[in-house]
């Protein structure tokens, strides 16, 4: 416990209360870390290194590009595989990154390289959820369903499954932002926040385009599922 400063050199140390002779051997223990610590040994700098930001600058840009390239190849994919319920999916995935820049710049969050793989791992879950809709409406399609139906049916199956990933993921994240350190606490609050953002556009907002699609269409028309 710090009573004073010292002043002129000299201090007063109190050992507390308790048994004398415990004190007694705690204050040599003292005695003794002091008097080794005032040994006359001057530091003198042998070198210095100055050492700039390039690296780690360097890291964010291959991160970007990395990220940026497996999005882009992504969602290519999705086009020329499901068509028109790609662009459908595509849509929802570049508005759930948008919304996840959104809520992060709101809370004053920097981009770094845990957070670029958040934001990467978030696309792919996205994707992941617009296939399960999709491969499940085209298999009420295949059935001879109409196109509410199957759109119906499809979304109804697909909701489960959806969500158990999800919550499974979003535990995972609050464990890692609860017991992580800085880098992986970064990672795992991006991928909460794209995990919430996904449930949004992945369920509620493709919902939207497909039944605006349906109503285009009409009764006996056939989307275009690839």
């Amino acid at each position: 416990m710090i009573q004073g400063k010292i002043a002129g050199g000299h201090a007063q140390i109190t050992m507390g209360s308790g048994d004398p002779e415990i004190q007694l051997r705690d204050s040599r223990k003292l005695e003794l870390v002091l008097r080794s610590g005032a040994l006359p040994a001057p530091i003198s700098p042998s070198n210095e290194q100055r050492i700039g930001p390039t690296l780690g600058r360097d890291a964010i840009e291959l991160g970007v590009q990395g990220a940026l390239g497996g999005s882009a190849l992504v969602l290519l994919f999705m086009v020329i595989y499901y068509q028109r319920a790609g662009m459908i999916a595509d849509f929802a995935v570049l508005l759930n990154l948008f919304l996840q820049l959104a809520i992060l710049c709101t809370f004053g969050a920097s981009m770094t390289l845990p957070g670029i793989a958040g934001l990467t791992l978030t696309v792919g879950m996205a994707v992941d959820s617009n296939v399960l809709i999709n491969e499940r409406i085209r298999e009420e399609m295949a059935l001879g369903k109409s196109a509410r139906a199957a759109v119906d049916i499809g979304y109804r199956r697909a909701f489960s499954a959806i969500i158990d990933g999800h919550i499974t993921t979003v535990i995972s994240g609050i464990v890692l932002a609860q017991y992580g350190t800085g880098p992986l606490r970064g990672f795992a609050v991006t991928l909460i926040v794209g995990i919430i953002c996904n449930i949004f556009t992945g369920v509620v907002v493709t919902r939207l385009f497909f039944e605006a699609w349906i109503r285009f269409l009409g009764r006996q028309g056939r989307l275009d599922m690839g």
